[in-house]
C-alpha cells in the first residue's frame, strides 16, 4: 500500500511539473509576440528648405501615432528627433497614421506601413512648412523696415582647475618600544606573533585648497629591519594623511616627506563667431562653459545680451542640446524673430 501511494505521488509532482512548464512556456512565447507587435516609430522634423543648409530641426514637435484603436504621442527634442512606439493588434495590418502639429508650420499626415513586425523600422525624416505669413504679419507690416543684427559674436567662460607645487614638508616621530619581550596574544605583536610591538600614527592636514602628494616614509634609526610601514593612508596623497608604523624591536625613528600643492580655479574668457545659415546661427561651446553671452550689432548699437539658463533673446528664439558627437559638449541654435535680419538676409 506504502509503495502504491509513493507510485501515485510521484506521478501528481510530474503531472504539475509539467503543467507548470507549460504555463511558464506559453507566458514567455506570448511575451515574444507582444515585443514584436511593438511598432516603434523613429524620425527626425526637420524644416522643409530647397537649400539644405536651411533644412533645420524642429523641436516641440507634437507627434502623434494611431492605428485607429491605440496611439501614442511624444515631441520633438531640439534636434528634432522623435521616437515613439505603439502596440498594435494581434490581427490587424492596418497602416498607421503619424500626425505632425506645430503652431508655426502647417500639420502633415504620413502613413507608415506594419509590414512584418520582424523587420527594423524605418527612419523617417518629417519635412514641415513653415506658415511663414501668419507668424510675420503678429509683429511686423510689410512696410516697417527689418532691423539688422550684425557683427555676431559670442563670449563664454572656461574654469580651469590647476594645481601648484608651493613647498615640502618632512616630519619625524618615534615609536617606542622595548624588544625580544614575548608577545603572548597581547596586541599590538609582530608579523610572526612572537615579539610584542607598539604602533604610532602620524596624522596630516595640508589645509584648505592644499593636498600632499609624492609622500614617501622611512625608517631612518634604529633596529629599521624589525619595523613595518603601512602606506594605505597616504599612498595616494591628499588633504589628509597618516602614516602607521609598527616596531617590534628597540625605539626606532620614522621620517615622513611630501610636497604641498595648492588648488586654484582660473577663469579665462573665450570668443567665438557662430555660423549663420539663413535665419539662424549655430554654435557649439565645451562642456565646462558658463556665462555665456552674445555681442551684436543691433542697426548700429553695440550690444550685450546675457544668454542665461532660458535661453532668452529679444530678438532670437534659442533652443540648446547635448552633442552627439562629443559628449558634454552643447550645440545652440538660434533664428531670428520677425522683424530681424542678418546682413546678408534680404
Amino acid at each position: 500500500m506504502t509503495e502504491k501511494k509513493l507510485m501515485w505521488t510521484t506521478v501528481a509532482i510530474s503531472a504539475a511539473a509539467l503543467i507548470g512548464l507549460f504555463f511558464f512556456l506559453r507566458a514567455h512565447r506570448l511575451r515574444e509576440i507582444s515585443d514584436r507587435l511593438s511598432v516603434p516609430i523613429t524620425g527626425a522634423v526637420i524644416q522643409r528648405e530647397a537649400d539644405p543648409n536651411k533644412q533645420l530641426p524642429i523641436s516641440d514637435v507634437v507627434v502623434t501615432a494611431t492605428d485607429g484603436v491605440r496611439s501614442a504621442v511624444t515631441q520633438s527634442d531640439a534636434s528634432g528627433y522623435f521616437k515613439l512606439v505603439l502596440r498594435k493588434r494581434v490581427l490587424s495590418d492596418q497602416p498607421i497614421t503619424v500626425s505632425f502639429q506645430h503652431p508655426h508650420y502647417e500639420p502633415l499626415e504620413i502613413s507608415v506601413p506594419t509590414g512584418r513586425f520582424e523587420t527594423p523600422s524605418e527612419l523617417h525624416v518629417v519635412e514641415l512648412t513653415p506658415i511663414v505669413a501668419a507668424h510675420v504679419q503678429k509683429t511686423s507690416t510689410p512696410n516697417q523696415p527689418l532691423t539688422v543684427v550684425s557683427d555676431l559674436k559670442v563670449r563664454y567662460t572656461i574654469n580651469n582647475r590647476t594645481e601648484s607645487n608651493v613647498g615640502s614638508t618632512s616630519k619625524t616621530f618615534e615609536v617606542v618600544n622595548q624588544g625580544n619581550v614575548p608577545c603572548d596574544h597581547q596586541s599590538p605583536c609582530s608579523p610572526d606573533g612572537k615579539w610584542k610591538a607598539a604602533s604610532k600614527t602620524l596624522t596630516l592636514d595640508a589645509g584648505p585648497d592644499n593636498s600632499y602628494g609624492n609622500v614617501s616614509a622611512s625608517c631612518i634609526a634604529g633596529p629599521c629591519p624589525f619595523t613595518r610601514i603601512d602606506s594605505a593612508g597616504f599612498i595616494h596623497g591628499g588633504r589628509h594623511i597618516s602614516i602607521t608604523a609598527l616596531n617590534w624591536s628597540d625605539t626606532a625613528t620614522f621620517l615622513m616627506e611630501a610636497e604641498v600643492y595648492h588648488t586654484a580655479i582660473n577663469s579665462e574668457v573665450r570668443e567665438l563667431y557662430p555660423v549663420i545659415f539663413g535665419q539662424t546661427l549655430n554654435f557649439t561651446l565645451p562642456p565646462t562653459q558658463e556665462g555665456v553671452s552674445l555681442e551684436a550689432d543691433i542697426n548700429g548699437a553695440f550690444m550685450v545680451f546675457p544668454l542665461g539658463p532660458d535661453l532668452n533673446l529679444s530678438w532670437a528664439t534659442c533652443t540648446a542640446r547635448t552633442g552627439q558627437e562629443q559628449a558634454g559638449t552643447t550645440v545652440y541654435r538660434c533664428e531670428l524673430k520677425p522683424g530681424y535680419r542678418f546682413p546678408s538676409s534680404s
